[in-house]
């Protein structure tokens, strides 16, 4: 069976803050990113394809935290992150500290596929984007009002926003890949690097166990390597894929004081949706099934 399940952020918008045309708009980009993933699995082709062209649609949508609608850092600027994992090869690529790359997972998936390396960052990673002839754009592509007004309440009153996209899927030939893309949080500084473009902490994939990728507060799934962990939870305690996301999301991220969520498949397909905010934005889509997308 193949499946695809995505996230567009955990915690990140309350309810009373959520308008029914602004709800509206969230549930239509979710869905149009998960169509996006689950035709190519329709059509025969890959997992690691299905996450890319889900992850690409998300980082299009300037309603969430990854490409055109990234949050500014505290000099206000974008720096964008973004990495991608094949469950087959469990090998992956990233990239970290872009400004002008317009779909840091392109570039994630370049790197993993043409790159002898596996993680690039900052004027390295857009040479080699340039190379690949990567689309560039200018800073004020990724200028949303909502972003910059969400940087000077940051700014004002020590409030903290995030987000990220992501997605996981199997194809029909039992592969598992997920991708993990973001603008990271606003009014970071120092050149802060989150968990989206770090292999098990924000994304994994194993094509023996599950596909994981994350959103919340960097710090904590870095601490917990969380993407991997639920991986390890299958492969060495034996668990269920449900079980193993409760234990990380609910037990020992929140024990460190960790707000977030994340979404995995397994090789069977089972997907596990978890968080433990006020909500997530998310989907999936199993073969002969029905696309669902929620924020609470």
């Amino acid at each position: 069976m193949y499946a695809i399940a995505i996230h567009g952020g955990a915690g990140v918008i309350s309810p009373k803050e959520l308008t029914a045309a602004l709800e509206k708009q969230y549930l239509q980009g979710l869905k149009d990113a998960l169509d996006a993933g689950f035709k190519i699995l329709e059509k025969g082709g890959s997992a690691l394809d299905a996450v890319q062209a889900a992850v690409v649609l998300l980082e299009d949508n300037e309603l969430f935290n990854a490409g055109k609608g990234s949050a500014f850092t505290s000099d206000e600027t974008h720096e964008l992150e973004a990495s991608i994992m094949c469950g087959k090869r469990v090998d992956g690529g990233a990239a970290c500290g872009l400004k002008n790359v317009k779909n840091p997972i392109l570039l994630a998936r370049a790197v993993l596929e043409e790159s002898h390396h596996l993680f690039l960052n900052g004027q390295g990673a857009e040479l080699f984007a340039d190379e690949r002839e990567l689309e560039f754009v200018p800073k004020e592509y990724f200028y949303t009002e909502k972003k910059y007004k969400e940087l000077k309440e940051c700014q004002s009153n020590a409030g903290k926003n995030k987000g990220t996209v992501g997605a996981v899927a199997i194809d029909g030939e039992g592969n598992l890949a997920a991708a993990t893309s973001t603008g990271g949080l606003t009014n970071k500084k120092f050149g802060r690097i989150g968990d989206s473009p770090i292999l098990g902490a924000g994304t994994y994939a194993n094509n023996t166990t599950c596909a994981v990728s994350c959103t919340g507060d960097g710090e904590y799934f870095i601490r917990c390597v969380a993407a991997y962990d639920v991986s390890a939870l299958l492969e060495y305690k034996g668990m269920t894929l449900q079980n193993a996301c409760q234990e990380v999301v609910m037990h020992k991220l929140k024990k460190l004081g960790g707000e977030g969520g994340l979404i995995a498949i397994d090789r069977q397909a089972n997907i596990e949706m978890v968080f433990n905010g006020e909500g997530m934005y998310r989907g999936y889509q199993k073969q002969n099934h029905q696309a669902e997308v929620f924020i609470y």
